[in-house]
């Protein structure tokens, strides 16, 4: 480790703790988000979101790319929330020529959180949604590969998914006695789970206009990043705006997924797709 990585730590969580202190103190003089990206985490989210944040108009909370209020922070309240976004009036000046601010954070969990939107939308009502969906079955391997790398999993592909609910059995009760549980299996280890779309769509069709709710193919966005971007900028309300390049980050290349996975999980997704197809009204871009 280099000295400034060793400095670096200590004072990034300094930094960051007075901010959040300030922050909650003047609470009141702060932006909320007028919209947010609320999943699905392995589908892109953190390409677009560092786009996103290149527009002049957006604002997003420092420090991180998501808050985690309303799935694993709820229990802290509103004001510890707000705090972490910019001042209303700085962000007006700042802005003004552009116009007019918009503030945002992104989580990958909260379309799958079994409360978290019915917090957004009893706290947040007018808040704006954009979801980010990819072929469930890529994104399962995705996020296998991914919860490896963190050290959350230890276990083979084709394991994992046979452990996947025996892990998650209980979980959701736990979660809904206490706001400060944590579920590791829930946010760690739902590789199939994750990729049941409708269900969490239908959700957040429930407690949202569908006019509130944008949905981003993961395969369109990077085959077509600009189309997609202008069409999402045109959902936000925001001004027309191109960035100097359309990167995709955070990927994991690796080796391919288990032949055999694959067929399980593409006949286990076929229902599951069939279902979001009529849910969106269009084909899905992955659909074999």
């Amino acid at each position: 480790m280099s000295a400034r990585e060793a400095v670096s730590g200590p004072l990034h969580h300094a930094a960051r703790r007075a901010y959040l202190e300030l922050g909650e103190a003047t609470a009141g003089l702060r932006l909320l988000p007028s919209f947010m990206m609320v999943g699905v985490s392995r589908c892109g989210t953190t390409s677009l979101f560092r786009i996103l944040r290149e527009h002049p108009q957006v604002l997003r909370a420092p420090f991180h790319k998501g808050v985690n209020y309303f799935d694993l922070n709820y229990y802290r309240g509103m004001r510890w929330y707000q705090g972490h976004f910019p001042v209303a009036e700085i962000a007006r000046r700042q802005t003004a020529r552009h116009g007019g601010p918009a503030a945002f954070e992104a989580s990958g969990y909260y379309l799958y959180h079994p409360f978290a939107l019915e917090r957004l939308a009893r706290d947040l009502p007018g808040t704006k949604l954009v979801v980010m969906l990819r072929d469930p079955v890529e994104r399962a391997f995705s996020a296998w590969k991914h919860e490896c790398a963190r050290g959350f999993e230890q276990e083979s592909f084709e394991r994992a998914l046979e452990l996947e609910d025996e892990r998650l059995a209980g979980e959701v009760d736990r979660m809904r006695e206490d706001a400060r549980y944590e579920s590791l299996s829930h946010r760690h280890h739902s590789y199939r789970h994750r990729g049941h779309y409708a269900e969490q769509l239908e959700r957040a069709f429930a407690l949202f206009p569908a006019g509130q709710v944008h949905v981003v193919s993961s395969e369109a966005y990077f085959a077509e990043p600009a189309v997609e971007y202008t069409e999402l900028l045109a959902f936000l309300g925001l001004r027309r705006h191109e960035p100097a390049a359309f990167r995709q980050v955070n990927g994991r290349p690796s080796k391919s997924m288990p032949a055999a996975a694959r067929r399980m999980l593409e006949e286990y997704y076929a229902p599951h797709d069939e279902r979001l197809a009529k849910l969106l009204g269009r084909p899905l871009r992955w659909q074999r």
